[in-house]
């Protein structure tokens, strides 16, 4: 086992894990950060999508040894001060989540591109959320979320 110091929401957290530990497992296992979820394992399907330093980034295949001095963002460290984001806020609005499993890397890949192209066209949606799977299928809300979040 190995100590990592990673900055995690926002805040410097401590965990004695295996160097190889997929960071998904880490912040669901040691830092009780459960919003993130384990979907296919192979970075597929983007259920997992967390930030590292902005970037929309799968983590089940991400190493913690790999991580260093990356910021890391994860769904829990979206609202502030138990305010939503507009994205968040949009979500809910008009509904987007049926089972909701997907979500959390729905929003995490969809708040990585507002935060690139605050204006995204549909052609930029769908090109950004394109490793994000839904089973219930709720593409179309998804992408209307996104306009509405982006005043659109």
């Amino acid at each position: 086992m190995a100590t990592y110091q990673l900055n995690v929401n926002g805040e410097v957290k401590t965990v004695d894990v295996e160097a190889d530990t997929p960071l998904l497992w880490v912040l669901r296992d040691s830092l009780d950060l459960v919003g993130t979820k384990y979907g296919c394992g192979i970075g597929e399907c983007g259920a997992c999508t967390v930030h590292i330093d902005g970037k929309a980034t799968r983590s089940c295949g991400k190493a913690v040894s790999s991580i260093g001095t990356a910021k890391i963002t994860t769904i829990e460290g979206l609202a502030k001060d138990g305010k939503l984001t507009a994205l968040q806020q949009a979500w809910c609005d008009l509904d987007v989540p049926q089972c909701g499993y997907c979500q959390c890397g729905q929003l995490m890949s969809a708040t990585a591109l507002l935060a690139e192209k605050p204006k995204p066209t549909d052609a930029e949606i769908d090109d950004a959320m394109e490793g994000n799977l839904c089973r219930c299928a709720t593409y179309a809300r998804i992408r209307s979320a996104i306009h509405v979040a982006a005043g659109n």
